[in-house]
């Protein structure tokens, strides 16, 4: 199979599709891989590395000509028109929060996989979860930022120092993103409450923390609680394949302290609050109602060498099976790759991504059969 790894285009994403080892698993395959010039050099990896794996190094368009693209983030509208029947395309889509994509998908007949939507039998979500633990550690890191005075926040280090108060912060979902959120939140010293629907999932958080933190049901009771003792309010929610529950309405924000952060890691699903828009990081935040909004889209493409890194090491095996055994029979072989297909010859795939559009919904399975 031909394979494509063209550069990001999203402002400010410098994450890649594939890392030069990842072109030498494709290459020892037998497949032939075209690496747009430039595609790794943001995540550190140079053209001659790409070449040095084995990659031919051309173009965008020469890029996007191949079987299989692989790539990071949803495309662009600039790229729609390399879309057409032939194509496999495999990245994060989040369609569920974009109806253009979605159609465009659907017009040209692109079989679309899914990173965020790839799921095991067990619930994991193999594809998202790198992302997400690296989202979920920077939205702290980035919230604390913010929190400082220069930038517009209310002055707060949320470790504090003896004889002041610790700063506080309040986790919305307590997956992976929330998890990883409370780890640094609690190692820097804050005082963490984390809140979920899932008995379950808080009983497990309250074990491994030993305590360190608090778990709280999502009630609005005590939502509206954290809300207003909270300085930096993360939004860790996902369901995936659909759009993000919109858990915080713009009234609420008057029960928030002046200069409270809020960081919406669900941003690229529609976001859990009300005010929420997406940022890039070159300008991330904004203010509603004296309330700080960090909404960047691409969060992990801050720290692009490890993101890549990480990311890759969960996608390539995956895309290996679709390489070496074609759309149809690996999909039809693998529930996880099933579970990733999105779109497939115009029909939609995706039940969260169907719901949101009000479109039809077809099995993958029954999809590649007809």
């Amino acid at each position: 199979m031909l394979i494509g790894c063209p550069k990001e285009i999203k402002k400010h994403e410098y994450r890649a599709g594939m890392t030069p080892s990842c072109v030498k698993s494709f290459v020892l395959g037998g497949h032939r891989v075209l690496v747009e010039r430039g595609a790794g050099e943001g995540s550190g990896f140079q053209d001659s590395e790409y070449a040095a794996a084995g990659a031919e190094l051309t173009d965008a368009p020469r890029a996007w000509s191949a079987d299989m693209v692989i790539k990071v983030k949803e495309p662009l509208r600039s790229e729609y028109g390399y879309f057409r029947k032939e194509l496999i395309l495999y990245t994060y889509l989040h369609l569920a929060a974009d109806g253009d994509l979605t159609r465009a998908l659907l017009e040209s007949g692109t079989s679309a996989v899914a990173y965020e939507t790839m799921r095991t039998p067990d619930g994991r979500l193999p594809c998202l979860a790198p992302m997400s633990e690296i989202a979920g550690r920077l939205s702290v890191q980035e919230g604390a930022k913010y929190l400082e005075r220069p930038f517009g926040g209310r002055g707060v280090l949320l470790g504090g120092v003896p004889g002041t108060e610790r700063g506080r912060v309040a986790v919305l979902g307590a997956g992976t993103v929330g998890l990883n959120a409370c780890k640094i939140a609690a190692g820097m010293g804050a005082e963490v409450t984390v809140l979920d629907v899932n008995p379950q999932r808080l009983a497990y958080l309250d074990d491994l923390f030993g305590g360190r933190i608090t778990t709280l049901y999502s009630s609005d009771g005590n939502l509206e609680r954290m809300l207003a003792e909270s300085d930096l309010l993360i939004g860790a929610v996902l369901v995936p394949g659909a759009r993000a529950p919109k858990l915080v309405r713009r009234e609420h924000l008057s029960l928030m302290k002046r200069g409270a952060v809020i960081v919406d890691v669900a941003v690229d699903q529609g976001g859990c609050f009300e005010t929420t828009r997406a940022t890039y990081h070159d300008d991330p935040v904004y203010t509603v109602d004296g309330v700080q909004h960090y909404c960047v889209a691409n969060m992990p493409g801050a720290v692009p060498r490890t993101a890549t890194m990480a990311l890759t090491n969960a996608t390539v095996k995956p895309a290996l099976e679709l390489a070496r055994r074609g759309l149809a029979d690996a999909v039809l072989s693998s529930g996880l790759l099933a579970s990733g297909l999105n779109a497939h010859a115009g029909m939609c795939t995706c039940k969260g991504v169907a719901e949101a559009f009000g479109v039809d919904y077809v099995e993958p399975g029954d999809a590649l059969e007809r």
